[in-house]
């Protein structure tokens, strides 16, 4: 069964009646629920998906666990306490930042607006001024998509490259709720080159960079206390698109019930770069994004996956936290 449609490329979510039968409905559930807290007051839903998310993440045993492993690598210098609490964070930040989603998909724009603050939002109105091409570096974060739509929600063309869900229905609302306010939606299955064109045709490109993409063409480069295999792309597509490359971060305060999008001015030194020099660049602006708030960062995915010859990628390791 096709989830989509496409044009020139374009992944375009279509739904099907099939999402209607029972194997779907404990899915609709989470939807609705999701839905049903998004018309709730910030201030009010927040600490209870706080307390929600903490306690998913007790019974999510292996995405927990990918978490200490990713910690354990990359932050040693910490107590296990201490990473622990941050793991624990970071399954109380996912539920509110994802519902913030829902929000901006059902709500007023204006009204949602009301809850954001941007932290250098007076590079972006520069370069849409000076009507440059912009790719944003965006490491993987809870919020990661709320910046995308909020952008796309003012007017500016957006065009993204992602992974598709395992699961049709969810796969389906997601990307439908990503393309709420137009924009260019780009499947990794496809290639590179639709994104390029897009942004070739004056859309704002939203790039992830931390994603593991296998050794083939990628750089072992230091990445926080360890290394990880990085992909060296953006020096390519900066000079390919001629683009500027916008490092940006969303983080959800809990505390002020408030997103605060960090941005970054534009990188340089990126065309001159070799490979080596470039990954690792990518990877110090995620280092400095992550660092002040390591529980927005999505730690579940399996970030350190390649290894260099002869080392066991860590997530095989029985004894390293045992199942």
């Amino acid at each position: 069964m096709k989830n989509s449609k496409k044009s020139q490329s374009e992944f375009i979510p279509v739904f099907h009646k099939s999402f209607l039968k029972p194997k779907y409905w404990g899915v609709w559930l989470g939807i609705g629920a999701c839905a049903g807290m998004a018309l709730v007051p910030a201030a009010l839903r927040d600490p209870i998906l706080s307390v929600a998310g903490r306690i998913a993440g007790r019974f999510a045993k292996s995405a927990r666990r990918r978490a200490q492993i990713n910690l354990f690598y990359c932050m040693p210098e910490l107590s296990e306490a201490q990473r622990e609490a941050i793991i624990n964070d970071m399954f109380a930040t996912a539920p509110q930042s994802i519902v913030m989603m829902a929000e901006l998909a059902m709500r007023d724009r204006k009204k949602v607006r009301q809850h954001v603050e941007w932290h250098g939002r007076e590079i972006i109105d520069a370069l849409r001024e000076e009507q440059q091409n912009v790719i944003f570096l965006v490491p993987h974060g809870w919020a990661v998509d709320l910046p995308a739509m909020l952008l796309a929600s003012e007017g500016i063309m957006m065009a993204a490259m992602f992974h598709n869900q395992s699961n049709p229905l969810t796969d389906y609302v997601w990307n439908a709720v990503r393309r709420r306010f137009g924009g260019r939606m780009h499947t990794r299955n496809d290639g590179i080159k639709p994104f390029i064109n897009s942004i070739r045709q004056g859309y704002w490109g939203y790039y992830l960079p931390d994603q593991d993409h296998g050794a083939a063409h990628s750089e072992f480069v230091d990445f926080f206390a360890t290394y990880k295999a990085t992909l060296p792309v953006l020096g390519r597509l900066m000079k390919i698109c001629h683009a500027k490359v916008v490092p940006l971060f969303p983080v959800y305060n809990s505390k002020t019930h408030r997103l605060e999008i960090y941005v970054h001015p534009p990188m340089e030194g990126l065309q001159e770069a070799d490979d080596m020099t470039l990954a690792r660049k990518m990877n110090e602006e995620v280092e400095m994004f992550v660092r002040p708030h390591p529980e927005q960062y999505t730690w579940i995915l399996k970030l350190l996956k390649t290894r260099k010859v002869g080392e066991t990628e860590p997530y095989k390791q029985d004894k390293l936290f045992p199942k």
